[in-house]
């Protein structure tokens, strides 16, 4: 979720460039695939024919988050961005695991049609979400590029998220509710044109009124009682896994200096690291372009390797 940085009263006066009118052009396909007995909602762009690459979204957040992003990679791949349970369009569940979703975002490359296997794209909980995934069903994966997950900790979405219940009442207007959206964790710059895209895919209208297109419940139950092992997921995971392993991260992002000292050091041999210059936690909201170009590398690069 993220703040519109102008009032509604207000309109932003930057002009919407021609990449960004262009992308959202190349409308997806929708889709539906069962995990577990629930409804699991994906967007899908470019031929079934390419290698799959699959975009994950953070705690909070769906898959039109990528609806900028994916259609740069449509010509060369399968492009499959799945909301996970609990997010989105998705159904919800009574309790959601790292596990869980990880065969939520398995299932969805798989209905994305194509046989190869994929390239998984994580941001902030998502990237952890990616690395359950890598750590399961490895053999099955290609590579993954985790966005900006810190080793350990709560996921950065937690601390704001929690505190909203099923039993919130919703907002009277559309305007009301778009007044309200912030970035979690909290980002200073977000483009304005990217912001107002994703903020009206992040609403719905219920019977409350207007809502958050995702479950209050999310970071309640089991995901809060992740063992020790869990917690360094990702520091396990870059040692263990088969598949490849890449990590961004954003320079104001939510990353201590010494932690990514620490990632830096555990790939060394296993993958690479970047550095996003002057990105916040969200690449998607302040440097798209950018993060696409760095994409695009990391996957050039595994092509030939």
């Amino acid at each position: 979720m993220f703040r519109r940085p102008h009032t509604p009263d207000t309109p932003p006066s930057v002009e919407v460039p021609a990449w960004f009118t262009a992308a959202l052009s190349q409308r997806p396909e929708h889709a539906t695939v069962e995990v577990d007995d629930c409804p699991v909602h994906i967007r899908l762009w470019g031929d079934p024919a390419n290698p799959p690459l699959v975009l994950v979204h953070g705690g909070g957040a769906h898959s039109g988050w990528w609806d900028h992003i994916a259609p740069f990679f449509s010509a060369t791949h399968r492009v499959v961005a799945p909301d996970l349970s609990g997010h989105g369009d998705s159904g919800s569940r009574a309790c959601y695991t790292l596990d869980t979703w990880a065969r939520e975002v398995l299932a969805a490359s798989e209905a994305g049609g194509s046989p190869a296997r994929p390239t998984i794209v994580g941001h902030s909980m998502g990237g952890w979400v990616t690395s359950a995934a890598a750590m399961r069903y490895g053999e099955q994966i290609d590579s993954i590029l985790v966005i900006d997950s810190p080793l350990r900790d709560r996921a950065p979405e937690e601390g704001r998220l929690r505190s909203r219940r099923h039993d919130s009442p919703g907002y009277r207007s559309e305007d009301e509710i778009l007044s309200r959206f912030r970035a979690v964790p909290k980002q200073d710059v977000t483009l304005p044109f990217v912001d107002q895209h994703i903020a009206r895919e992040s609403i719905r209208h219920s019977d409350k009124g207007w809502v958050w297109k995702f479950d209050p419940e999310i970071f309640g139950g089991e995901l809060l009682e992740q063992s020790p092992a869990e917690l360094e997921l990702l520091e396990n995971t870059f040692e263990r896994i088969p598949c490849r392993v890449g990590f961004l991260r954003c320079e104001h992002g939510v990353l201590p200096p010494e932690m990514a000292e620490q990632i830096r050091s555990i790939l060394q041999l296993r993958g690479p690291f970047v550095e996003l210059a002057e990105a916040g936690h969200h690449p998607m909201l302040d440097q798209p372009l950018p993060l696409v170009a760095t994409i695009r590398t990391l996957l050039e690069f595994w092509s030939i390797t």
